[in-house]
């Protein structure tokens, strides 16, 4: 289920981030306001469980961070990925040398995971998108085929759980000695 909000008019970028934020977030693509779906419980372990893994790996090495629902302004579109991997040199930082609210930037690594209601192909866009502005990897997890689409240059890659092949999955530079494979991120379902 697609739902948007209702305006009288088409917004511009500057307009929508003026607007209170929603829960869940909502997205702006073109004038137009996205609501994006509540998480479900397989959504939200993949979610939870993958951003940590991912820390784990990278953050202590100071690689990158995985940083959840972060909402990310650029190129005229405000989007809100499920997990935004962060290269840790374009970490935005305020003027304490915390990490800044704001991040108008494209994540370096963008992972959707699908929800039951949501547009497939409505996501795959978004992930295009980022990677025609600069993000370097993208994933989109469908808990419902248990399959993870890798999207970088040229055609993307599908990776199946059921697969007698436990595959790693692509990862950005860096993390190459880091293996992970549909078949694991999957078996985090279990519980």
């Amino acid at each position: 289920m697609l739902t948007t909000i209702n305006q009288k008019s088409i917004l511009s970028l500057k307009e929508f981030l003026a607007l209170p934020e929603t829960n869940p977030a909502s997205e702006y693509c073109h004038g137009v306001v996205i609501q994006k779906p509540m998480p479900k419980g397989k959504h939200s372990r993949i979610q939870s469980r993958l951003a940590r893994t991912i820390d784990q790996v990278a953050e202590d090495r100071k690689i990158a961070l995985a940083l959840t629902e972060l909402r990310c302004n650029f190129a005229g579109r405000s989007i809100v990925p499920d997990i935004a991997v962060i290269r840790w040199e374009n970490l935005p930082r305020d003027s304490e040398g915390e990490i800044a609210d704001q991040f108008n930037r494209y994540p370096d690594w963008i992972i959707e995971i699908i929800s039951p209601e949501q547009s497939v192909t409505l996501v795959m866009e978004k992930i295009i998108f980022c990677l025609k502005q600069g993000t370097e990897l993208g994933w989109l997890i469908d808990p419902t085929t248990k399959s993870v689409t890798v999207f970088q240059t040229g055609l993307p890659k599908i990776y199946l759980a059921q697969s007698e092949n436990a595959e790693p999955l692509e990862v950005i530079k860096g993390l190459q000695n880091w293996q992970i494979s549909a078949q694991d991120i999957f078996t985090w379902l279990k519980v």
